[in-house]
């Protein structure tokens, strides 16, 4: 008995397997394919438009935080020469 329940497995996921192969061939489910592939062409897309945007405003926040340094570096610098003129003007006092 088992062996025949074995033949009959074996023929039935044959014969599902062979509709399942003629069923994804069909030209209903290139269609289905072709869609899909669409969308997700669709959306890689937008993706990339949307991460092309990102990188831009990157570029822009990077370019302002350089500026932001090299006005920090000035100040600093303008800052260091009046504590060394004033340090020099105390010693000059008090000799």
């Amino acid at each position: 008995m088992s062996t025949l329940k074995n033949i009959a497995l074996l023929a039935g996921g044959f014969l599902i397997g062979t509709a399942g192969v003629k069923i994804l061939g069909s030209k209903e489910a290139r269609k289905v394919y072709a869609h899909t592939a669409a969308a997700v062409i669709r959306a890689k897309d937008c993706v990339m438009t949307k991460c092309d945007e990102i990188s831009e405003g990157c570029g822009d926040i990077l370019a302002e935080a350089h500026d932001i340094n090299e006005k920090k570096a000035a100040e600093c610098e303008s800052c260091e020469t009046i504590e060394d003129a004033g340090d020099n003007a105390e010693e000059t006092v008090s000799e």
